[in-house]
């Protein structure tokens, strides 16, 4: 006899190993294959205990700080829960009914485990002109820069006919969407005025929709203003890499018009979000808390959860180390029910980890790309949208277990 380890992540890969088995790969019997753990904050100690009777009665554990079993005081406390899916699910059965708080995070804990085993696919984005779909295939998003400084392409796109071009060139390579933006976001840039952010980028939203009227595009700001212009324009997504803190009145644009938002991690400001970022826990957790406090405030303000999209940020406020980790662990963002966009193209870490300058970063971006789809990405944000999509593709045939169309050569 031999042993080896499996550890499945997905439904399909429960169902994969079941199969080889040659037992059942559906149901309850996939989902005892799948491990989480799950934090639990705010819990009386009463219910701490409550929390770890039942956990451990449906076949999992859990962890509590050693002060509930002192009988250290009755302040709220963090529990940890441990076991398979199905464990999980058998113990937000049984907390249902032991109090009105474990009521609450029974609910939340079943939202979360049909999110995680696949009985409730990520909802789709929906854009003023429709609803775009999620979970079939990965969706790229081309980088229009209409910059003078942005860090690898500035300057390229500032005259519309140069970026029309460009767009016409991602067009025919099989862009999903265009993400126009009118200032840089590098590491250390300066903010430029909402007057010239709006003079760089309407110009070429109104060509791009003129030109490509069933092309999808986004803008990328974090002014309402601007969003506001673009939109009217011919945009239909705000990309916020400030997730509505700069400017909160983002949001009402966004309910207005009805346009997926974007709400993305990003510690301080480009101006000095590279200043030596550190975390004092986990980069992952913290992001985690952020996306959920960021999607309440969306909601609160109006827009509907079928409209916000949620991104890690890479690059924005974390080292190469931080950037390596939540790609390896982007999968622990799809609980939020969100789509994932993911923007690692050529950035930094890319060339930390390969010592290459930003024009040698290709493969090293094709490579990011194809291990976001492998994590769960739903869109990717690219400049080289002709590879990109070829990798993208090729990813999806595998990952989404989807049949390769045959060619009659």
């Amino acid at each position: 006899m031999e042993i080896f380890e499996i550890n499945p992540r997905t439904p399909e890969d429960a169902a994969v190993e079941l199969l080889r088995l040659g037992a059942q790969g559906e149901g309850a019997a996939g989902s005892r294959l799948l491990f989480q753990a799950l934090l639990v904050r705010g819990a009386s100690p009463a219910d701490a205990l409550a929390l770890k009777e039942e956990m451990s009665a449906a076949g999992g554990d859990a962890t509590l700080p050693l002060s509930v079993y002192q009988g250290g005081g009755d302040g709220a406390v963090d529990v940890i829960l441990t076991g398979a899916l199905d464990s999980h699910r058998r113990c937000a059965t049984a907390i249902a009914s032991r109090s009105r708080a474990l009521e609450s995070v029974a609910a939340s804990m079943n939202r979360l485990i049909s999110r995680l085993d696949g009985s409730a696919p990520t909802p789709p984005a929906l854009w003023p002109d429709g609803p775009m779909p999620f979970g079939s295939r990965t969706y790229v998003m081309g980088i229009i820069n209409a910059t003078p400084d942005s860090f690898y392409d500035g300057g390229r796109n500032i005259d519309v006919g140069a970026a029309i071009k460009t767009v016409a060139d991602m067009a025919d390579a099989g862009v999903d969407i265009v993400d126009v933006g009118g200032e840089s976001t590098r590491p250390g840039s300066a903010p430029v005025g909402e007057e010239e952010e709006i003079r760089r980028v309407l110009p070429l939203i109104k060509e791009i929709r003129a030109s490509f009227p069933a092309l999808r595009i986004s803008i990328d700001t974090y002014r309402a203003r601007t969003a506001d212009a673009a939109l009217a324009a011919g945009a239909g997504m705000i990309n916020d890499i400030s997730a509505m803190r700069i400017d909160p009145d983002i949001a009402r644009v966004a309910a207005e018009f009805g346009a997926p938002l974007c709400l993305m991690h990003m510690r301080g400001e480009p101006r000095n979000m590279q200043l030596n970022p550190s975390y004092p826990g986990d980069v992952c957790f913290e992001i985690n808390t952020f996306f959920s406090e960021r999607i309440r405030a969306a909601l609160d303000a109006g827009v509907k959860e079928s409209q916000i999209v949620i991104d890690p940020g890479i690059g924005f406020g974390k080292t190469a180390e931080h950037n390596l980790e939540i790609l390896n662990r982007l999968d622990e963002f799809r609980p939020h029910g969100r789509p994932i966009l993911i923007g690692a193209s050529r950035k930094s870490f890319i060339g930390a980890a390969l010592d290459l300058p930003v024009e040698e970063r290709l493969e090293g971006s094709l490579a990011a790309a194809a291990l976001s789809v492998a994590r769960g990405a739903d869109i990717v944000r690219v400049h080289d949208v002709r590879a990109t999509v070829r990798a993208v593709r090729l990813a999806d045939a595998v990952v989404r277990k989807k049949r390769m169309l045959e060619r009659n050569d």
